[in-house]
Parts: structure tokens; sequence; C-alpha cells
């Protein structure tokens, strides 16, 4: 409606009978039942055709205006006279257009301003506008008082906020975090690198950590250390990732807050906590960094493997602790030769230490057997020297099974003997003396023999099936031998017992079992 026109012109103007009419009994009984900000405008028409305003029709149950009036009051009267400064704006000439071409249309961040007192004089508002039963169907989102609210909490609690999409690279800042890192909103985000190259060096390992959190669907809560401008900045970040139906990461959320003040009034108590915080995180990413090595080098078959003359069983539990991912480790390979290496070990310590170290073991294990050495007493020799290059220690245990004679000629470091299981009977295998790798260059690994027969049952394990906190050794051991010397003929049997024994396992380190079964 042109903004010279009289009341009488208002009076003259009438709402065309026709479809958008016969609808509003069912347009209004449908926005009426719908939680959210919208109406429905019938255009109202001069006698020459022309439309001169718009009735509101309908209104959702909570569509309140800029003056607070709700749906129900603003229903059947004229667009023109509840907002006056409306009129031939941009959202006006919108609904002309959409009326004229029935083609859907948007306007972002529509500025309405208001002359009324008591009113707010510019509210801002991304509008949808639809053709839809004759008449106009306008959903709005009003935008400046969440964003109001949201720059004054982020003022007020020196916070920020950044989105990054992994998909495209596009990555998004709140007002706050252009504060928080002073830097002009018209430069954009920082980069990732610039981000990385602001954390300073000390603290470089903490943002490891949160991206191997996050990698393990960990929610990250890092304080680090961020040259901003001339001075350093502590700031606190809460991170989390958004991912598809396929489990893949695809956003990183992340709200960042300046505590630079809150780190400089810690007292050396709460100094000492947060830094045993920090560490318990890097512990967290760091076992999850072994754990996925651990996976990698020693995959954990779930059915028994067949190998010339024997079956193998092999089951992992890891420790109860997620800071204690140990170095356990197997082995069980045919030699050229048509025998079998059989092998475990533990390496001491926990973490990633221990799990690299138990990888290099491991492969070279895997090396020696592959050129011909597989005498055991040689292959623990060459481990011991590995282990005194390496400057770490592991107890092992390696065996040669020999098919066509049945002989097992094993050798020891500093290991438990495995168990041997014959006919409900069971008995430890006379152990030889042999140090723990590493432990001396000097120390020597003889072997001993043994006969098997078929069905025999030999258990290779780690101490985490027998040693517990609090609890006798040879107590848990007895309970052990027992499982086993009830188990059922038969390899169903045998290995039934097997994983019965993993209730023995300590919560405390890890648990490694290789059995053994000796076949026709």
């Amino acid at each position: 409606m042109p903004r010279g026109r009289t009341r009488a012109d208002q009076a003259a103007a009438e709402p065309v009978t026709d479809t958008g009419e016969a609808m509003l009994p069912i347009v209004r009984e449908l926005l009426a039942a719908i939680p959210s900000s919208c109406t429905w405008l019938l255009p109202v028409r001069d006698g020459a055709g022309q439309i001169v305003d718009f009735r509101i029709g309908a209104a959702g149950a909570e569509s309140r205006d800029v003056t607070g009036r709700s749906g129900t009051e603003r229903v059947g009267a004229l667009l023109g006279e509840l907002y006056p400064s409306m009129i031939g704006g941009p959202l006006w000439q919108l609904y002309l257009q959409v009326s004229a071409d029935r083609q859907p249309a948007q306007l972002s961040n529509f500025r309405y301003q208001e002359q009324r007192a008591g009113v707010v004089a510019v509210s801002v508002f991304d509008v949808s506008v639809h053709w839809a039963c004759g008449g106009l169907l306008v959903w709005w989102q009003r935008l400046d008082e969440y964003q109001r609210r949201l720059d004054q909490t982020e003022f007020l609690g020196n916070l920020g906020w950044g989105e990054f999409d992994l998909a495209t690279g596009r990555n998004e800042w709140s007002p706050g975090m252009y504060r928080l890192f002073e830097r002009d909103p018209a430069l954009g985000p920082l980069s990732r690198a610039e981000q990385t190259a602001a954390i300073v060096a000390d603290d470089q390992p903490l943002r490891e950590t949160a991206w191997q959190l996050l990698d393990g669907g960990i929610v990250s809560d890092l304080t680090l250390r961020v040259r901003v401008g001339d001075g350093i900045k502590a700031l606190r970040l809460v991170a989390d990732v958004a991912r598809d139906a396929e489990g893949n990461p695809v956003k990183i959320y992340g709200v960042v807050q300046d505590v630079t003040a809150r780190e400089e009034s810690l007292s050396a108590v709460d100094r000492l906590r947060e830094e045993l915080r920090s560490r318990e995180l890097s512990a967290l990413a760091e076992h999850r960094l072994a754990g996925q090595l651990q996976q990698v080098i020693q995959p954990l078959p779930s059915d028994p493997i067949d190998l010339p003359g024997v079956q193998v069983l092999v089951r992992y539990v890891p420790a109860g602790s997620p800071v204690q991912v140990g170095g356990d480790w197997y082995h069980a390979i045919e030699t050229a030769d048509g025998r079998v290496v059989l092998a475990i070990g533990d390496v001491v310590g926990h973490g990633l230490a221990s799990a690299t170290a138990m990888a290099q073991l491991r492969y070279a294990l895997t090396a020696w057997t592959s050129i011909g050495i597989s005498d055991p007493g040689p292959l623990m020799s060459h481990l011991n020297g590995l282990c005194l290059r390496l400057g770490t220690t592991s107890t092992a245990v390696i065996a040669l099974f020999d098919p066509a004679d049945g002989s097992l000629r094993w050798a020891r470091g500093g290991h438990l003997p495995p168990l041997h299981t014959r006919g409900g009977r069971v008995t430890a295998l006379p152990h030889p003396q042999g140090l723990l790798l590493g432990a001396s260059a000097a120390a020597v690994y003889p072997e001993a023999m043994v006969h098997l027969d078929s069905a025999d049952l030999l258990l290779f394990y780690t101490d985490g099936l027998v040693e517990r906190r609090g609890h006798d050794q040879e107590e848990i051991l007895t309970r052990v031998v027992d499982t086993l010397s009830a188990a059922d003929e038969g390899a169903a049997g045998a290995w039934s017992a097997v994983d019965g024994l993993l209730e023995y396992a300590s919560p405390d380190d890890d648990t490694c079992l290789l059995a053994v079964r000796i076949t026709p």
C-alpha cells in the first residue's frame, strides 16, 4: 500500500474472494498447531485488482511479533496497519513478487525499523515466503535477539566459538574468537597452520593429545598457551567432533575461553592439579596410539589358527586402566622346513614406548625366522642383544615344535613357564634358566625339550593372568590349573576352557594367552 493512501482507500480495499478465502478454516487450524513463527497472508486488492495490502489470515501458535502480540491477536488485521514502516520496503516488495510469480523467495538479514515507543527500534530477521493455498505462507526467524545474547555471553565469559568443516576446509569464527585472538574480522579466521604455529612449543604435545582424544570419541578439554600479539594467553579449548552415519568425522566444533587471569592466580596446589589432569589426558591419547599400534602389529584372530601339527588360539585382554597399555606380544609362524615357532613375551613398562618396543621385538623375530634362525636359544640371544640396543627389557618364551616327531624345544628369559595339559593333568614345563631380556650382554639361554602327544594342550601366558594386586599368585595359578584340568575332551572343550581363563585376567595389566593344541 502506498504511503499516501487514505483511510477511505483502506476501507475501499476488500480481500479477494478466491481460493485463499475458501481455505481460511483449514489453514488457520493447521498454523494454530505449529509452534513456530509463521503467518499466512491474503492479498487485499483495489477495484483495479492491484494489491494494496495483505490481511493476516492465519498465524502460528507462538508467532509473536516485535511488539509481543500473539498470532491470535493479529489474525484479521491488515499488515499496513500493524507495521506501517514496512510498506514499500524490501519485504513488502518480496510479498508482491511472490504474489505475482508464485515462486518461493527468501530475504536474509531483513532489518525492520519500528518508530513506536516501548518497542525495539531495529530488529533483524531471516524471512522465507511461499505461495500456498491462495495466500503467502511466511516463515521468519529473529536473529538480533539471539545474536545479542550470544555476543553478551561471549563478552562476559571471555568466550568464542569456532567450527571447522573437514570436508570443505571451511573455517568459521564467532565475533568472540576474533576478540580473543585480537584479529580483524575482515582477515577471516586463522588457518590451521597459523593456529598451530601460535601454540607455544612446550604445549605443542597437548595439541596432538586433543586430536587423539577427538579421534577416540572423547570430548577434548585442554588449556594451551597461545601467542597473541606481543603476549601469551592461556586459552581453554573444549572441542568435539560431529560424525556422519558411518562414524567418519565431518566437523569439529570448539569453544575457547581466555583463562589467563585464572592461570596466573592459581596456587601451587591448583597448578599441580592442572598439570596432573593434562598428563592424564596425554596418557589417554598415548593409550589410544599404543592400542592402535598393537592392533596393526599383532592382529588378534578370533578363531584358531591352523599350523603344521598344531592349532593355535590367541586371546588378549587389555588392562582395565585406560593409561596402562602394556607391551604384551605373541608369535606363531611356520618355518620353511615345516616346523612351528611359538613365542610370547611382555615388554617391561606401559604406554607408547612399550608398544613400540614390542613391535620391534616381534618384527625382529619374524625376520630372523624368515632367514632360517629358528632354534629357541639363538633366537633368545638375538632378542637379548636387541633389547640392550633399544634400552628396554622384556620377558619371553620361545619354543620350536617339530610335527614330525612331536618334540618341543624351548628357552625362556625371565618368563613364566608354559602349562602342559595331558589327559586332565596339568603341569608346568620343566623350565631352563634364562635372564630377563636386556638385563645382561653375558646372558645365555639354554634349551629344554619335551615330547608332545596328540590332543595335548600348551598354554603360554603373560603375568597378567596370574598376578593381581592384593591376591596370592599361587592361588590364582591353582584356579587356572583347575580350569584346564576340568576341560572337556576335544578342541571345543579346550578352547572353551581357555576362554574361561579370561575371568582371571588382572585389571591392572594386559593379559595375553597363546594356547596350542597338538593335532593328529
